[in-house]
């Protein structure tokens, strides 16, 4: 089996090892080869390289979880047609959301996506760093040995939180990314639900959705990166601070209808002079318009009768 996996896995080994080693040497025409420097901002390359390749899938979560924002109404509406029976309401929902052509697992997509190249970069460290340095896809042995003995701060690259065996300094480095980790998670699924998610869909399914991610993502980074090296915690936080970053810009400048976000857009756009459409600066409520009244004939007198 793990014959298999590092088969499937290798082309990825090789893509990331190439990326690490194209920024090495970049940085070393300025910084010393075997710096900790060196090492540590070529692994912040490569984070921003693999962020920059995401953008489309970002824009793509983006509609994608404002289409599941604006059908939270009809959501809404099935559940209370269908509440008791839950697998007819299963599949009216998946069919209303094939038909607004959005799909609710959209919004993990840069997640699973970055799952690869996490473990790749896993790998690559750790073989680089165990017991006897071995270099993997363009990564010689000599470079591995080299990232090996790389340090930031007296921490090496490959040293763990679990492990630390005593040493402080480690157990701050780690500590620190860790919580850093954990804090930029919190921060920015916290952001998405306060600024750009309207009152109509904080409590649907949707909405509970995002507040259980709101606390298990945090934790599940606090627990798992105690045994991840600082390289591999180091490429975790440069990815949660572009995430936290990139979402703060579209919240900003291109919120979604109906929600704070939009209405803080609205005040600066009008303040700073800038037309604001009518449709923009309010949200459009549907004109019911009430059909006729049906008029009951009136009684007829029999003089009224006999003129007829």
């Amino acid at each position: 089996m793990g014959d298999f996996f590092n088969t499937v896995m290798f082309p990825l080994y090789w893509v990331v090892s190439v990326i690490l080693m194209g920024w090495h040497s970049l940085f070393s025409t300025v910084l010393p080869a075997d710096s900790g420097w060196t090492w540590a901002l070529s692994i912040v390359g490569l984070t921003v390289l693999v962020r920059a390749a995401l953008i489309p899938l970002f824009v793509k979560q983006i509609k994608s979880s404002r289409n599941m924002q604006m059908l939270q109404p009809k959501v809404k509406e099935l559940q209370t047609k269908y509440g008791h029976d839950r697998e007819r309401l299963a599949q009216e929902t998946m069919a209303l959301y094939k038909d607004a052509g959005t799909n609710p697992f959209a919004s993990c997509l840069p997640i699973l996506m970055q799952a690869p190249i996490f473990l790749a970069l896993f790998r690559v460290l750790n073989e680089a760093t165990g017991a006897i340095s071995e270099g993997l896809g363009v990564l010689s042995d000599a470079d591995a040995a080299e990232l090996d003995r790389a340090s930031l701060f007296g921490v090496e690259i490959s040293n763990r939180f679990i492990g630390a065996a005593g040493d402080w300094r480690v157990y701050l480095m780690c500590g620190f990314l860790v919580a850093l980790m954990t804090v930029t998670t919190f921060i920015t699924q916290r952001q998405l639900m306060r600024k750009n998610m309207p009152e109509s869909a904080l409590t649907g399914p949707y909405a509970q959705q995002q507040k259980m991610l709101l606390y298990i993502l945090p934790v599940a980074f606090a627990v798992g990166g105690v045994a991840f090296p600082v390289g591999v915690l180091l490429y975790w936080t440069t990815s949660n601070l572009w995430t936290m970053g990139q979402q703060f810009y579209v919240i900003r400048n291109n919120p979604a209808p109906g929600t704070p976000a939009f209405d803080a857009k609205v005040a600066r756009d009008t303040k700073k002079g800038k037309v604001v459409p009518a449709a923009a600066a309010e949200p459009a409520t549907p004109t019911v318009i009430d059909p006729p009244k049906r008029q009951q004939p009136k009684k007829s007198s029999r003089n009224q009768r006999r003129r007829r």
